[in-house]
């Protein structure tokens, strides 16, 4: 099993033909992966934008109870 393996690296090459690298640099980006941005939706984008703003709501209402400088009517 072993016994073949230098022979078989030395027979096959690693390195990419001017080819393969021609046919990479070539592609055209599509339509939907330019209206992605960090590989989200923009509807998903939305929501983590939702998310962020409720967390911060959350925390800085909490921070105001902690620091006592609002209390809670009841």
């Amino acid at each position: 099993m072993f016994d073949d393996l230098r022979q078989q690296a030395d027979q096959s090459t690693f390195e990419a033909t001017p080819e393969d690298h021609d046919a990479y640099t070539m592609q055209e980006t599509s339509a939907l992966s330019r209206d992605r941005l960090l590989g989200m939706t923009p509807a998903q984008r939305f929501v983590i934008a939702v998310m962020l703003f409720l967390m911060t709501l959350i925390m800085s209402s909490l921070c105001l109870l902690v620091t006592e400088k609002v209390s809670l009517p009841f």
